[in-house]
């Protein structure tokens, strides 16, 4: 199989600028770049909360695409958005983003980097190993008089206007998008153009809600002669988002993310989120995050639909996370669904809640089996929620001290959630 045959079957191959397959050879040099944004305004914490620096499963699909195509023999050139992050990318985004702190940043940075040195090479010492770059240490070095005169001169508003990521926060109703997201769109553009001038780079990869700034960075090196007709190339290029058979982003559960860093989620969660691939999803995910064989994986699937999402599951938790974690969340999703629940996770919870007793509905939410007490109502009412082995039928149930067997309790939602809530 050819690396542009392989690319397109493993889902890495959308739109493209240039002659993109032409350069899709060994020793060209290419980058993707992340930005280390990862955070809500309600979840803001100056001692940097758990949830701010982790990339989850939904942002793996362009490394998995990097790993690829440096197996193949190029050189990825990973950039963090150090000066970017502190920005806002608009893309894909309905509302601004929560600025973050520079110390925010630079933690995020250090964590992303350790989370995407188990998926590529970073210090083999080959000749296409990877490097990381932070594109603040060139942005930072630009008075913002000297940026506008030698690029802002260069992408007219018009321009910028007409992307789909701005486009689309003008045309939503009382929506607006401040000058400084609309920068964002000028500084990708010219992080390409100094990575094509110091690095060689001639290939930036991103997702398909990067295809506006993308192309921006190749207008800005045509504009700045950086191309030409010959040997001198800047090309684009987008894998497709992961998405759901609705339309919606993978990469996320009812429980939250599905987190990469193993300080952020536990195997046996990591694991279950997998396996709430969709059916119809299956085969893209094996595509994407597995080694596997296009044969093997299309036969398992074709024979048993069920045994193929647990292989799906055992090989992504074994990729990002190692063996030994694979096999303890196999062994304890297995024990979950023979035993009912011995190996369930566990939440612990104050006893102090239940000495006046507490409503399932909350005890629902706060376990992260559901979503919100609306949601608890909806399970309970079509009989997805059970305790104690048994169906709880009424959402106004209050469950009480008493309820707990050796300080402990099993909720189970629909086939899939358990959890122990064990008092403390």
């Amino acid at each position: 199989m050819t690396l542009i045959e392989e690319l397109k079957w493993r889902g890495f191959y959308g739109d493209t600028m240039g002659n993109c397959e032409g350069h899709l050879k060994s020793g060209e040099v290419f980058y993707i770049g992340t930005d280390p944004t990862s955070i809500k305004p309600e979840n803001r914490n100056p001692n940097f909360p758990e949830v701010t620096s982790s990339l989850h499963c939904g942002h793996l699909a362009a490394f998995m695409c990097a790993r690829l195509l440096q197996e193949r023999g190029m050189k990825p050139i990973i950039l963090v958005g150090g000066a970017t992050a502190r920005m806002g990318d608009p893309s894909g985004k309905t509302s601004e983003r929560a600025l973050l702190s520079d110390a925010e940043i630079s933690n995020n940075i250090e964590c992303i980097r350790q989370q995407l040195m188990k998926l590529i090479d970073f210090n083999s010492g080959k000749d296409n190993v990877a490097i990381m770059v932070n594109n603040n240490d060139w942005i930072s070095k630009m008075s913002f008089i000297d940026f506008e005169r030698e690029i802002g001169k260069l992408i007219t508003v018009n321009y910028m206007m007409a992307k789909e990521s701005v486009k689309r926060r003008f045309e939503r109703e009382g929506c607006g998008i401040s000058h400084l997201e609309m920068s964002y769109m000028l500084v990708q553009a010219y992080d390409f153009v100094h990575l094509n001038e110091k690095y060689g780079c001639v290939l930036e990869w991103g997702g398909a809600d990067q295809w506006g700034n993308i192309v921006a960075g190749t207008e800005l090196g045509r504009k700045l002669n950086l191309i030409d007709n010959k040997n001198r190339q800047m090309i684009g290029a987008t894998n497709p988002l992961l998405l759901t058979p609705e339309g919606k982003k993978m990469g996320k559960t009812e429980k939250g993310a599905i987190w990469i860093d193993k300080d952020k989620i536990s195997a046996y969660d990591f694991y279950q989120g997998i396996y709430q691939t969709p059916d119809a999803c299956v085969e893209m995910m094996f595509a994407l995050f597995t080694d596997l064989p296009m044969e093997h994986i299309r036969q398992i699937i074709k024979e048993d639909i069920v045994k193929a999402k647990k292989e799906l599951c055992f090989e992504i938790t074994k990729f990002v996370r190692g063996e030994k974690d694979a096999l303890l969340a196999q062994q304890m999703s297995e024990n979950l669904f023979a035993q009912g629940g011995d190996n369930a996770p566990e939440f612990a919870l104050d006893r102090a809640y239940v000495k006046e007793g507490i409503g399932i509905c909350d005890l629902l939410v706060m376990t992260k089996l559901c979503s919100s007490k609306s949601d608890a109502r909806r399970m309970i009412e079509g009989g997805g929620v059970s305790m104690k082995g048994e169906k709880v039928s009424d959402f106004a149930l209050i469950v009480k001290e008493s309820d707990f067997e050796n300080n402990s309790i099993l909720l189970k939602k629909g086939k899939k959630n358990f959890v122990k809530v064990v008092l403390k």
